[in-house]
Parts: C-alpha cells; sequence; structure tokens
C-alpha cells in the first residue's frame, strides 16, 4: 500500500481514546504503549511491559472481573501472533465489554523490524471471525472511519 494511503496509527488511537470516557486500556509490549502514552497517559492506563503475548488476556481479565466497564486492549500484530489462542478464549467467554485494537504494521518493532506472519498474509480480523467473534473488521486507511468507538466496541482491527 502507498505510504500516504496508511492509515495513521497515532491519529487513529487519539481518535478512540478521545472518546474513551471510563474505559480500561491495557497496551501490548512496544509501539502500542507508546502510541497511547503519546495520546496522554491516563490514570486507566495499564502499559503491560514485559509480557508479550498476554494484552489480551489480561484485558480478557479485567473486562471480567469488571463488567460494568468498557476494556479497550491495544495491542500489535506480533504479539497477537504470539497469543493467538487468547482470541478463541475471549470468543468462548464472550465478554461485551471488551475490545481489541490490533496495530499491524507486519513487522516486529521491539526485536529488530523482522517482518510478521501478517506481511505474508494471516488474516487477524479472520482469525479472530472464525474463533467465534461476532465482528471483526480490517481498517487500512484513513478514509475508512470505522475505527470509531461504536465500531470499536465489539471488533478486532
Amino acid at each position: 500500500m502507498e505510504e500516504e494511503n496508511k492509515l495513521p496509527r497515532r491519529a487513529a488511537i487519539a481518535q478512540i481514546l478521545a472518546e474513551r470516557q471510563d474505559t480500561l486500556v491495557v497496551t501490548g509490549l512496544g509501539s502500542p504503549t507508546y502510541d497511547c502514552a503519546a495520546v496522554g497517559d491516563h490514570p486507566l492506563n495499564f502499559y503491560l511491559w514485559g509480557a508479550m503475548g498476554s494484552a489480551v488476556t489480561v484485558g480478557l481479565g479485567l473486562a471480567l472481573a469488571q463488567p460494568k466497564r468498557r476494556v479497550l486492549v491495544v495491542t500489535g500484530d506480533g504479539e497477537m501472533l504470539m497469543g493467538l489462542g487468547a482470541l478463541a478464549t475471549v470468543a468462548m467467554k464472550g465478554p461485551n465489554n471488551l475490545s481489541i485494537l490490533v496495530i499491524d504494521n507486519e513487522h516486529y518493532g521491539e526485536t529488530g523490524m523482522q517482518q510478521t506472519h501478517t506481511s505474508a498474509g494471516v488474516d487477524l480480523a479472520g482469525i479472530a471471525l472464525r474463533c467465534g467473534f461476532p465482528q471483526s473488521v480490517t481498517v487500512r486507511q484513513q478514509a475508512d472511519r470505522s475505527y470509531t468507538w461504536p465500531r470499536v466496541q465489539l471488533s478486532l482491527y
């Protein structure tokens, strides 16, 4: 995809977090943490350093423990690939207060920018659907505004 058509990651996260209200936000290792912190630190942010592959399971635990609170997990494709089994568990438990936002740059940013499986066509949104997610959306361009709160509620990007 041409660089000018790529979705600006931080702008998308800023737009989503601007409408967060009292949402608990769990961030995965690396860029997702930097991106959320760049938008502005918040007392309801939990920056998950040093536990690559665990952001979704921590978010699931929070969603189950706090069923009246919205929980948003912001993670990367590399971390999501390390914890794919978590998607099946989330789908099985079905918490309606949990959203998962996967920022897919097709690289393992924290370990030297090696390509991830998504660069070869692995479809994380498709995997989520097949695990049993009721909705899963891939957003690739700025013109696609489906990454606002009403859509992010039950979606994996």
